[in-house]
């Protein structure tokens, strides 16, 4: 109880109220390009960067920073970032382009390191310890995340919104995948060695 209350404390803020409207505008984005309206799909992704992008920045700046805040802006963007790949990859399944078939498995790199720190994130806080938060490795990764699929999803062959004006070429799109996926794997690496020490503390603590 002492813990959700800790939670709750100073949770109606209004950087926890552009988390709440990015996660709201997860399933409106997937049922957009699940319908193929792609520009709009663009227009509300760009939507919930710009929360994003706001929501720390006003919670620094006015002193609004709250536990329930910590916690609904990485799983904001766990959410996202899993939505778009999971959509690019069905997307992809179906090409009729033998490259985009293959290719399609690269989007679920991205599904399962999300998932995999969604699930120590959780052991972690179930067994008294913080999930560490993003350093240098971890911004970086997302900003090229959300740059790359920003640009596939908006000229990206077969998907893009705007590949009518200009398509990126096949071989460009998976070159920046690929980087992206690579950052993003080392991001997940630089997570590791202050989660090692965290558990050999705790250990260390109860032997004591």
């Amino acid at each position: 109880m002492d813990g959700l209350k800790k939670l709750f404390t100073g949770c109606l803020t209004i950087p926890n109220l552009l988390s709440l409207i990015r996660i709201i505008l997860i399933p409106v984005f997937g049922v957009l390009f699940y319908r193929g309206e792609m520009l709009w799909a663009v227009i509300i992704l760009v939507l919930s960067g710009l929360t994003d992008l706001f929501d720390g920045k006003i919670a620094r700046k006015f002193n609004q920073v709250s536990e329930l805040g910590k916690v609904l802006d990485p799983v904001a963007d766990k959410l996202t970032q899993m939505t778009i790949a999971i959509i690019l990859f069905l997307t992809f399944q179906k090409s009729e382009n033998p490259t985009m078939i293959w290719f399609k498995w690269v989007f679920l790199f991205f599904v399962a390191k999300e998932l995999l720190m969604v699930v120590v994130g959780a052991v972690m806080i179930a067994v008294g310890l913080k999930p560490s938060a993003a350093e240098i490795y971890g911004k970086v990764a997302t900003f090229a995340y959300y740059f790359v699929m920003g640009l596939v999803i908006t000229f990206g062959p077969e998907v893009g919104a705007l590949r009518n004006v200009f398509t990126l070429p096949d071989n460009i799109m998976m070159v920046l995948v690929i980087i992206s996926a690579i950052l993003t794997f080392v991001a997940l690496l630089s997570y590791i060695p202050g989660t090692l020490k965290q558990f050999k503390e705790k250990k260390e603590s109860k032997s004591n």
